[in-house]
């Protein structure tokens, strides 16, 4: 069974700041923002402007976490985002079969103590 899980979520720009701060407050350590483009049948359709296909700005929110709060995580950033509005994003978590390079917290207080 995995010991990890990633929770995804996918908004409008400018929203992954509350994502992260919702993520923190249910135990996770941090997050990955990356940018991204597209849209959902709540949003209109892709627009042209001078002839360049616009689409929506997104981010999308990664949060490695142990299995144990991922569930909290993802709902927490359900509720920061309110993605029970219709349009307004979606979070969903995978399983992770491995992970390398995260540290411990008490390998870090250890570190603090040297």
């Amino acid at each position: 069974m995995a010991t990890h899980q990633c929770v995804i979520a996918v908004a409008k720009r400018g929203t992954a700041q509350h994502a992260v701060q919702a993520a923190r407050r249910q135990g996770a350590r941090g997050a990955t923002v990356l940018g991204g483009k597209g849209s959902s049948v709540f949003e209109s359709r892709a627009k042209k402007l001078f002839g360049a296909l616009l689409e929506p700005e997104k981010e999308i929110v990664l949060v490695v976490v142990e299995r144990e709060k991922a569930e909290a995580v993802a709902e927490e950033i359900r509720r920061e985002l309110d993605l029970d509005t219709p349009g307004k994003g979606i979070v969903f978590v995978f399983d992770i079969s491995s992970v390398r390079g995260l540290t411990p917290l008490d390998a870090l207080a250890e570190d603090d103590d040297s």
